[in-house]
């Protein structure tokens, strides 16, 4: 089965698809900064030395962000390496910050590009013409983004491509038009009577910074190997920034020379462009800027979503919270955060002053937290191996924290009566979620480490068989009619195998014993044991299991709850849909599709899979990669497990596709397999087991899968079998 990869290539493609953010923030940044300048007789003084000062806190924080970039490439970015270094704490934060600034990116950029088109088009300057077109560009965008990262840099590529363009036009333009003025640092700016104007116009244009972030969580997005994903992100950034960059330096003067602030109905850089463009021109200049603003907002919903998959892994959000759609993003969060940006626009309205006050406040709160991070690890690099190049780049960190955690206390002191205080309570509540969600699931599985260690080895030890199984199968039903779907594969399957079948009646009425009684005299043709087992309800279904001796249960899915048989039994259970096609609704254990992930948890599998090789079944094992980096480890372990099956049967190995419940089902039609073999928890680890009675993997194919699953505990010690661990593989000589 092809695998279409909807991931980015290199620096240019991720610096259209993620760019927007910062490429956009000259279109409306300008605003506020010369509105305060205004206010003071010192406007002039103070205008260079604050666009100075930002050009300088950038240069600092990026060369940061490459190291980190480096080292986190799962999309977690500054919050995965908060947690590596300073503890589980400091990522709740860090995340926390972060989803409060993807929202904040989202409602700034769709707000100004409300105000952008009402520059040109009065009659939507009303509230609710606004508002209506402003919900209507959220759900578009997020529907977009949602159809993967390719398909968001082909519609908005273009669009930050010509913000690019359109800056550059208007660089040179102005260089031809008004010579090269580069703004101009005064020693009076920071004199005492000046200083609250230079600090206010400086924490002003720090908003251009909020979407440097957003590289280092883009990682995930781009193929290749770790360090290619790395290097390109940071090329991305550097395409992104330098462009916004140059254009603060040129532009900057040349708005501040121009720009009529009584004009409140035009923006800024509106009235720059008609400054200097013709009509036409500036008119599609405006158009560029609106399709730019959407690009941002989506660059923002794009680095929520990959901010996701990183704490999904981490197991700070639920697994269903992370889930990768067919287009290998993660789509729950993004709708999410447009229904919050819908509800905000239609309560506190569409004005980008509205949200430009919390723009800047918490994204250097966690640009200080990762800096401080970065500090940590290469301290302690340096201290077990110095080297210049490590002093060098010691140094450099040290002095983003001290830049990054002094303007955000400049940010929070300035913006505290503008809204500031809102990250006080948005904070703890999402910090309370994180650390809920964290302890539920509890901590991840290494799965990497674990490989890398198999693969070191030269053999690798897989469990024996289960020796006769199934050898008595237990048969739940409740007297529906789709019940009784169950009850045929049983009969089949106590045939094939010579195992009993026994009956095990779910529900309060009387007429269920009756019913049972009927039933059993259908089976006489079929090895059977006693009078079916009566049961009120499910929650004592592993007392009459243990009762029988049964080693394996049927049901129907859909139907009397027994798709909850998985997370309350210690043995297999098969569950069957009633609802699937003809061929569908029996098994016959002939083409079993069986999933891993590389966990020991998902392991337990092997056992039943030998036993069912050793009656001539034909097994495929799909290897779906779940996070990044880690198709070529899941390959070798793959091609090794293949290896040492090979003599006992017909086996193959599938290494493909993202999201491990989406790919099961697509290969299970492709491959048109009778049966789909998972374990009930795979890499979040058995340690949650008590919490969590099934993995994500198996509730999602409850959910989608139309053809015959198997879900094999992975905690439990087979009735009537030998033992089997959940560390099944291991490395031998």
């Amino acid at each position: 089965m092809a695998h279409v990869s909807h991931r980015l290539s290199g620096p240019f493609a991720g610096a259209l698809a993620a760019g927007g953010d910062p490429a956009s923030s000259p279109l409306y940044v300008f605003g506020p900064f010369l509105r305060l300048l205004a206010v003071g007789a010192a406007g002039s003084v103070c205008f260079g030395a604050p666009i100075w000062m930002v050009l300088a806190t950038v240069i600092v924080v990026a060369s940061t962000y490459r190291k980190v970039m480096q080292w986190v490439t799962d999309g977690s970015g500054g919050s995965g390496l908060c947690e590596e270094e300073l503890g589980s704490w400091a990522v709740k934060v860090n995340a926390a910050i972060t989803v409060i600034e993807y929202t904040l990116t989202f409602l700034v950029s769709i707000a100004a590009l409300v105000t952008f088109v009402a520059d040109r088009f009065p009659v939507l300057a009303g509230y609710w013409p606004r508002t209506s077109l402003a919900v209507v560009l959220s759900l578009v965008t997020v529907f977009l983004v949602n159809r993967g990262p390719k398909m968001a840099a082909r519609f908005f590529g273009p669009a930050t491509l010509a913000v690019l363009a359109l800056l550059w036009i208007l660089v040179g333009t102005t260089i031809a038009k008004r010579g090269l003025h580069l703004p101009q640092v005064q020693v009076d700016a920071f004199l005492p009577a000046n200083l609250h104007i230079t600090l206010g116009g400086y924490v002003r244009l720090l908003a251009l910074m909020t979407g440097i972030e957003v590289f280092a969580n883009l990682v995930a997005a781009y193929d290749g190997s770790p360090r290619e994903r790395a290097r390109k992100a940071f090329g991305s950034l550097l395409i992104v920034m330098g462009t916004t960059l140059a254009a603060m330096l040129v532009l900057g003067p040349a708005i501040y020379a121009v720009a009529d602030l009584e004009r409140a109905e035009v923006s800024v850089f509106t009235q720059l462009m008609d400054y200097l463009l013709p009509a036409p021109l500036a008119y599609l200049g405006s158009l560029v800027g609106v399709f730019v603003l959407l690009s941002a907002a989506a660059a923002s919903t794009q680095g929520l979503q990959n901010l996701s998959l990183g704490l999904r892994h981490r197991h700070y959000v639920p697994a269903s919270f992370g889930q990768r759609n067919r287009f290998d993003v993660a789509a729950r969060p993004a709708w999410i955060q447009a229904a919050v940006a819908c509800a905000l626009f239609i309560a506190l309205g569409t004005h980008e002053e509205t949200y430009l006050s919390l723009y800047a406040a918490g994204v250097f709160v966690l640009l200080s937290l990762t800096a401080f991070a970065a500090v940590k690890r290469l301290l302690r690099t340096a201290r077990r191996a110095p080297t210049a190049t490590l002093v060098v780049q010691l140094a450099g960190a040290a002095l983003t924290c001290t830049v990054t955690t002094g303007a955000a206390c400049l940010i929070f002191v300035e913006r505290f009566h503008d809204g500031s205080w809102i990250y006080g309570v948005l904070i703890p509540i999402l910090y309370f979620a994180f650390s809920r969600t964290r302890a539920r699931l509890g901590p991840p599985t290494d799965i990497d480490e674990r490989l890398g260690r198999i693969l070191a080895e030269r053999k690798m030890s897989v469990p024996s068989a289960i020796v006769a199984w199934p050898h008595r199968i237990q048969v739940f039903v409740d007297g529906s009619a789709d019940a009784e779907v169950g009850l045929v594969s049983a009969v089949g399957l106590s045939a094939r195998f010579q195992a009993p079948a026994h009956l095990c009646l779910v529900g309060k009425e009387r007429a269920l014993l009756a019913y049972g009684d009927q039933l059993g005299r259908l089976l006489v043709e079929v090895p059977s044991t006693d009078r079916p087992t009566a049961l009120e309800n499910l929650d004592t279904a592993e007392v009459a299991v243990r009762r029988a001796g049964a080693d394996l249960a049927v049901a129907v899915a859909g139907t009397g709850g027994f798709e909850r048989l998985p997370g309350l039994l210690s043995i297999p259970v098969l569950l069957i849909h009633a609802s699937a096609e003809a061929a569908h609704r029996h098994t016959s254990f002939e083409r079993l599709l069986v999933g891993l992930d590389g966990s020991p948890a998902a392991e337990v599998v092997l056992p039943y899979v030998r036993a069912l090789m050793a009656r001539g079944a034909r097994i495929t094992f799909a290897l779906i990669p779940d996070g990044d980096g880690e198709s070529t480890a899941l390959a070798r372990y793959g091609e090794r497990l293949v290896g040492e099956l090979a003599q006992e049967g017909n086996v193959d190995i599938v290494t493909t596709g993202s999201g491990p419940a989406r790919t099961l089902v697509q290969l299970a039609e492709s491959l048109d397999v009778d049966l789909v073999v998972v374990a009930s928890h795979g890499r979040g680890g058995v340690a949650r087991s008590g919490r969590v009675k099934l993995g994500s993997v198996p509730v999602s194919l409850l959910r989608t899968l139309r053809r015959p699953l198997l879900v094999i505990p992975s905690t439990t010690e087979p009735i009537g079998s030998t033992r089997v661990s959940t560390g099944v593989i291991r490395a031998r000589e």
